[in-house]
């Protein structure tokens, strides 16, 4: 194998074991409730806790990365996962397997985007857009290997097996960039950490994301809700105003005048809303009203992912040569198609006849886009600026899918109390029209580069 697929092998390795973590511990809840108490609040937080440090530190990691070295920042963030798993799987009580938790999300927002502006440093044109589409393919297979996982681990082992079993991926992924990742040094002096943006970023990103766990639980009318809400909403604010003052920006908000740059990054706020309240209001749907188990509705978004691993290098190989416009458009339109059939289902409904064609369909339509877009957001940054750009993109897709399932779900709980026929109905509606809008933005925003660049 060539060190560049030995590259790429690691990048993969380090960004699935960070997407499957935030799905693989869904299953085991149960059972460190049984072993540790806590009750319900527990249960939350061991999941709530990992998504809040990994959505709003992501622009951070990213940052460290183009500041850093992508090399040495992935290799830190692989190695502290690694550290971090032990301690979730080794935490004596509720309390500490909630921090653990978070330090966990800490270490995975540091690798994540350092490992894409690796891919992105390492390949060049048609063989950038595979190595992106592989890397794509495989952390859809994260989020629908995880429950799987889990669910065969806890049923066999132990709940502290979930976290147990990322430690010889994370022991193998840093051997493999050791050795296969070579050291670039910076040319010129070191830029210094913005210090001030970092905490802003934090803190601004924070709250929000704080807000949209926690606001199903509570309600918008909460004062624990509202007031990080707008707190964090004003420091977002104060972070933009500081970037564009300070004299050595985490964030060069420059990134923001490129056209490409800044509409695939609002058409992954789209997509990304959508692909999220698909996967859980459909769960929902196929387990409350369809009668499927837990691993039988897992199951059934399976060829989601098969598809998606199939097509996904192709499509990215084809978008470099042809362009990310038209697969940025169609692509979601494809998939938004599919989902207006989705509306269609009722309990009892046939999975081969009435399922499986649209969830094939818009696994298709998904396939065209998530490649061309990630190569379209770090080829329009450029290498120097392929840490902050995927961090970027990472967030918003992060906080696109919190947004999404809480704004989806508050329509919903407003037309009932629990998910019925009509409310799950609104949702593939509300969840289409997301998508379609993303592939707008592609046909409409989105330049070729050869367009661009005249």
């Amino acid at each position: 194998m060539s060190r560049n697929r030995l590259v790429l092998v690691a990048c993969i390795l380090g960004s699935v074991i960070v997407f499957v973590d935030s799905t693989v511990v869904n299953v085991a809840l149960p059972a460190i409730q049984r072993d540790l108490g806590g009750g319900l609040a527990l249960q939350q937080w061991v999941v709530d806790a990992y998504l809040l440090t990994l959505g709003s530190l992501l622009l951070v990691g990213g940052s460290l990365g183009d500041l850093f070295g992508a090399r040495r920042i992935f290799l830190l963030g692989i190695v502290s996962f690694g550290v971090m798993s032990v301690a979730c799987a080794a935490a004596p009580d509720g309390t500490s397997l909630i921090v653990a938790r978070g330090l966990q999300g800490v270490t995975g927002a540091i690798l994540t985007p350092a490992g894409l502006a690796v891919i992105a440093a390492t390949f060049t044109g048609e063989e950038r857009g595979a190595a992106i589409g592989a890397w794509t393919a495989w952390t859809g297979v994260a989020f629908v290997v995880g429950p799987l996982v889990g669910g065969w681990l806890v049923t066999n082992a132990s709940w502290r097996w979930v976290f147990i079993v990322n430690v010889p991926f994370a022991v193998a992924t840093a051997a493999l960039v050791a050795y296969a990742v070579p050291k670039r040094e910076t040319a010129g002096p070191r830029p210094r950490l913005d210090l001030v943006g970092a905490l802003l970023c934090v803190l601004g990103l924070g709250g929000p994301v704080f807000a949209l766990i926690e606001e199903p639980r509570r309600g918008f009318g909460d004062p624990l809700i509202l007031v990080p809400l707008v707190l964090g909403l004003a420091l977002l604010a104060a972070f933009f105003w500081w970037e564009r003052r300070a004299r050595e920006p985490m964030l060069p908000l420059g990134l923001f005048s490129r056209r490409n740059f800044s509409f695939a990054n609002l058409e992954t706020l789209t997509v990304y809303a959508g692909l999220a309240t698909l996967t859980f209001f459909l769960v929902l749907f196929v387990q409350q009203l369809g009668g499927y188990t837990a691993l039988k509705g897992g199951l059934a978004l399976l060829p989601i992912t098969v598809v998606m691993f199939v097509l996904s290098p192709r499509v990215g190989r084809l978008s470099m040569r042809l362009g990310p416009r038209l697969f940025m458009g169609v692509g979601p339109l494809v998939a938004a198609g599919s989902l207006l059939a989705l509306t269609r289902l009722r309990p009892g409904f046939d999975y081969w006849v009435e399922l499986l064609p649209p969830l094939l369909g818009f696994a298709v339509g998904l396939s065209l886009i998530v490649a061309p877009l990630t190569a379209t957001v770090l080829a329009d940054a450029g290498e120097r600026d392929a840490g902050i750009a995927s961090g970027v993109n990472n967030a918003v897709a992060r906080v696109a899918g919190l947004l999404g399932i809480a704004v989806v779900g508050a329509s919903v709980a407003g037309s009932a109390n629990r998910l019925d026929l009509p409310g799950y109905r609104l949702a593939m509606w509300i969840t289409a029209g997301l998508v379609g809008a993303g592939g707008l933005v592609g046909l409409l925003g989105i330049r070729n580069p050869d367009v661009a660049s005249g």
